[in-house]
């Protein structure tokens, strides 16, 4: 009778062995396809990264801060940030009453406000405005004068059509 325990015991722990080994490979297969699997979406996700960087690049090619060319103009001038600078005066002719006196165009739901801006150089700025539901756009001249006063002068301008 003791043999047959011993016996039944054996059987009985050869199994749960058994079924311990088989589950823990199943367990370690799932395992390496998860890791396989974020391996790759890593990858994907340091390539996306890298193609935002160089998009990032590309974009800020225009662009007073990267052009040290430009910035030599103001060097003089001991400003932080001449294009946070030349902005905020920029912005400035919005808070005049009214459209905004660079854009050509009169307001048709409100008064016409720039938006959004661009300093190109030491020369020229692209900025967006709007009313709140029309829109346009603006290539503007700049002077930035040894007294800290900053001239613009409008050079070009578009009011985009609105298609239904």
């Amino acid at each position: 009778m003791k043999k047959n325990i011993f016996l039944y015991l054996f059987v009985f722990v050869s199994l749960i062995l058994l079924y311990s080994l088989v589950n823990g490979n199943k367990i370690q297969n799932a395992n390496a396809v998860h890791i396989s699997k974020l391996e790759g979406e890593v990858k994907s996700l340091k390539d996306s990264v890298q193609k935002g960087q160089l998009r990032l690049l590309d974009m800020q090619y225009f662009s007073l801060e990267n052009n040290d060319d430009a910035l030599a103009y103001y060097d003089h001038l001991n400003l932080k940030s001449p294009t946070r600078y030349i902005e905020d005066k920029l912005l400035e002719t919005n808070e005049r009453r009214g459209d905004n006196p660079l854009i050509p165009y009169e307001g048709m739901e409100s008064d016409f406000k720039i938006n959004k801006i661009k300093v190109m150089n030491h020369k020229w700025i692209v900025a967006d405005f709007s009313d709140g539901q029309f829109w346009g756009d603006l290539i503007i001249k700049y002077e930035l004068k040894d007294d800290l006063s900053v001239d613009f002068t409008l050079l070009d301008h578009l009011l985009y059509t609105r298609s239904n």
